[in-house]
């Protein structure tokens, strides 16, 4: 009939004003909580991306080193350095070029993360993940840095064409992995690292550390030699406090050297390096730079002083 009012919308048909807000709020807490899951993505998958590549600028302060050539650098933290110090100065005292220190640290940097890990999958340990089971030595000795890099220079020697080929596909042939292009994403770091480590270009590496152990210059001595082995620069200790010079045969070996006691200042608390016209003093605060020297030493002697 026309003219009456429209019959009232039952209760329970009534907008739930109460029931929205909550709706609204749960579509809002599954909208961050993706917006979450997406940013733990995207910074996980650039600091992977880092690691692999390497080429950002070296935060400061932070304990780490940093090697710079033609303007592109690579980043390394102190526990790194220290390692690849050794694998550089290995391949130097046997007198490989810097291609072979490429290879071992673009196989280090997949296998370990340059770490001597004394686990990895099955038996596999070291820098290298090398295994007990198939040759490589003992336990004990894979665990020594300067062993196990020395086994991979001899692995890779006889690798045929290994001064030409691929670099991953040289340390695929090396290692036999079962990830066998894992390599590759680590040769451009590699190259960088390898160049300021083995010597090849001059005043290129520098660390920084925040904290630094006493002076132990007979510790240093004593890696130094382990690392470099029996055609190693000459070493003699001097004065109070001490100094170590070391006597290079080569301008290449010296930086070498200056290279590897930057990774290992802060493990036995030097104060100066120099070398060539060139000196150096550890920051805590600041990447420090080369500088020019005031009393240069002669030849290719590297002072290292301490304390």
């Amino acid at each position: 009939m026309t003219g009456q009012p429209a019959p009232k919308r039952a209760a329970s048909q009534a907008p739930d004003k109460a029931v929205f807000r909550r709706r609204r709020l749960v579509v809002r807490l599954v909208g961050y909580g993706v917006l979450g899951l997406v940013l733990a993505l995207v910074v996980g998958l650039a600091v992977r991306w880092w690691e692999g590549h390497g080429t950002a600028t070296f935060p400061t302060p932070q304990n780490g080193c940093v090697a710079t050539i033609s303007g592109q650098t690579a980043s390394l933290d102190l526990e790194q350095s220290y390692n690849a110090a050794i694998i550089a100065g290995v391949a130097v005292q046997r007198g490989l070029p810097p291609r072979a220190v490429s290879i071992a640290f673009a196989t280090a940097l997949q296998e370990s993360g340059l770490r001597n890990l004394n686990y990895g999958d099955r038996d596999s340990i070291g820098l290298f993940q090398q295994r007990p089971s198939q040759g490589w030595g003992t336990v004990a000795q894979i665990m020594v840095p300067q062993y196990s890099a020395g086994k991979f220079y001899d692995a890779l020697v006889r690798i045929s064409n290994w001064q030409t080929r691929d670099i991953g596909e040289v340390a695929q042939a090396v290692q036999r992995s079962a990830v066998p292009d894992g390599y590759t994403k680590h040769v451009a770091r590699a190259k960088i690292l390898a160049s300021a480590l083995s010597g090849e270009t001059a005043a290129a590496f520098t660390c920084l550390s925040t904290t630094s152990k006493a002076a132990d210059a007979a510790g240093f001595s004593s890696l130094l030699k382990a690392t470099y082995g029996g055609t190693a620069p000459s070493t003699s200790l001097v004065g109070s406090p001490a100094r170590v010079d070391v006597a290079a045969a080569a301008e290449a070996t010296a930086w070498s050297v200056a290279a590897a006691t930057q990774a290992w200042a802060s493990a036995f608390g030097v104060t100066q390096i120099t070398t060539a016209d060139k000196t150096w003093h550890p920051s805590t605060t600041d990447l420090p730079l080369w500088a020019a020297a005031t009393a240069p030493p002669s030849g290719y002697t590297v002072s290292v002083s301490f304390g």
